[in-house]
């Protein structure tokens, strides 16, 4: 049983993200520098959020229990907020690298856009480091010894984890297209939606052990960037119309000039 619960939550949590890699990035060596690199930025946004959790937990009184989840509710809002700074100076970062890819380019292009660079590196190496470090601790204790709920306690906990980890990865990548989109068009409203929804998706895991209360939120939220991504991506209704006819028929989409 604990082995059906570990492949389980790891094929839900990490699946779809995997069909991403291997069918978008896992093709070209430069996207999986430019994902490597980006979950190294959310890696130092952890550390620094960790460090700070941690100084000021060790200062206070570990008896004093509203003090406690106020610090940890502080903790995770202060996280939050690093890695969406983490985002934009990486955002920055990879705008000097095109202005040298440019420069070194003979056709005066660089090899990879603004768009996909948002898409490979701010969403899912952000997701995928994110989602990574959400499970894995999970993971192995799913392995086992033990039967979930044996206690008392939810049996979905395992479940609804994997769920949650899966829908902030796919998060990351939304708003990974919509936080670049917004910096390269001076769109700071934009920015400011990605921080509100960030913090909101991150808020309401204070919820559990009432998992509807995250999860339905949060798949809303994700539902909204989604379509909203998509069409900062040049997507349209009708291009999915189109899209959805032509995967009915059988046929290949045709492109039109």
């Amino acid at each position: 049983m604990t082995l059906a619960i570990f492949f389980g939550c790891t094929f839900i949590a990490f699946g779809p993200v995997f069909s991403l890699f291997l069918f978008t990035i896992a093709r070209d060596p430069l996207r999986i520098i430019i994902l490597i690199a980006g979950a190294f930025f959310w890696l130092v946004s952890l550390l620094l959020s960790s460090l700070i959790w941690f100084i000021t937990v060790k200062a206070s009184d570990p008896r004093d229990e509203p003090l406690q989840k106020g610090l940890l509710i502080f903790g995770v809002m202060f996280s939050v907020l690093l890695q969406e700074v983490f985002r934009f100076l990486y955002y920055k970062l990879l705008r000097k690298a095109i202005e040298g890819l440019v420069a070194l380019s003979e056709d005066g292009c660089s090899p990879i856009s603004i768009q996909q660079m948002a898409y490979a590196v701010a969403g899912v190496g952000f997701g995928l480091m994110s989602g990574t470090f959400s499970m894995i601790n999970l993971l192995a204790d799913a392995l086992g010894p033990g039967t979930t709920g044996i206690h008392g306690d939810s049996q979905l906990y395992f479940l609804t984890s994997a769920f949650m980890t899966m829908v902030l990865i796919f998060l990351h990548t939304f708003w990974g297209i919509l936080f670049f989109h917004g910096c390269e068009h001076r769109r700071w409203w934009e920015i400011t939606a990605v921080v509100i929804m960030h913090l909101a998706v991150s808020g309401s895991t204070f919820c559990n052990p009432l998992y509807m209360g995250s999860l339905v939120p949060s798949y809303l939220l994700m539902a909204t960037a989604a379509t909203w991504a998509y069409l900062l991506s040049g997507g349209s209704a009708q291009n999915l119309r189109r899209f959805l006819l032509c995967l009915w028929s059988g046929a290949s989409p045709q492109l039109e000039s």
